[in-house]
């Protein structure tokens, strides 16, 4: 079995910092590395027993998407080998797992789908009463799915939207402004000067009912010059 990453140690790159599973080193003004661990967390807690080549699985998972999503948006990826960027004798720290990158301003913004009262959100809902702010029945029990919000769409998880902050790296609620009420156009009116409403003309003859053959008759048939022409049917 291959043995597991469990924290990186490039000496040919400056380390910038390490996050729950990945860390970041700086190659030059323009590009960092980024080696993704074996490290397992849960609940924003690093466990002491990492997943053998878990670093690798997420690595192809993200190129798998970035390649599959590059024509819709761009992306932060350069196309360097990792191994070339590194000492020869690191080259098997970053093989599989790592990827070069441009250095750009992140959006610290995360969305969250919760379908049950766990982890951090269990703990927010026991302070507050509420996840991420979003306020939620009293008297809900751990692990218990979370209630559907009042709404005739189906019932489907809840998704809030936070923000990490550098001090913490805690996610705090970002607030939800309101939807605003759609204003819906006023009736339209007749004009002043007409007392009664506008009926449009009608566009055809009514049909007129069915009426049974008539009786036979010994009086002449009348001639074409006399007889009426039925309205033309609608169409």
């Amino acid at each position: 079995m291959t043995t597991p990453l469990f924290e990186s140690t490039l000496r040919s790159l400056t380390l910038l910092g390490r996050g729950k599973v990945r860390d970041i080193y700086a190659i030059d003004a323009d590009k960092l590395l980024i080696v993704t661990s074996d490290r397992l967390s849960a609940f924003d807690v690093i466990l002491p027993d990492p997943i053998p080549r878990k670093g690798e699985v997420l690595t192809a998972m993200a190129n798998f998407w970035f390649a599959r999503l590059g024509h819709i948006v761009p992306n932060q990826l350069t196309g360097i080998d990792p191994e070339t960027v590194v000492a020869a004798d690191e080259r098997e720290q970053v093989r599989g797992r790592a990827l070069v990158v441009k250095r750009l301003t992140p959006l610290p913004i995360e969305a969250v789908v919760r379908g049950y009262v766990i982890g951090s959100g269990w703990k927010d809902y026991q302070d507050t009463g509420a996840i991420c702010g979003i306020k939620l029945p009293a008297g809900l029990k751990q692990a218990q799915s979370c209630p559907p919000r009042s709404s005739p769409r189906p019932a489907r998880p809840k998704s809030v939207t936070t923000t990490r902050t550098s001090a913490s790296n805690r996610p705090r609620p970002i607030p939800t402004p309101s939807s605003p009420k759609r204003s819906r156009a006023p009736a339209k009116r007749a004009p002043s000067w007409s007392s009664k409403p506008v009926t449009p003309p009608s566009r055809c003859t009514p049909r007129p009912p069915t009426m049974p053959p008539p009786a036979a008759s010994s009086s002449p048939t009348p001639s074409s010059s006399s007889a009426s022409t039925p309205p033309a049917p609608c169409t």
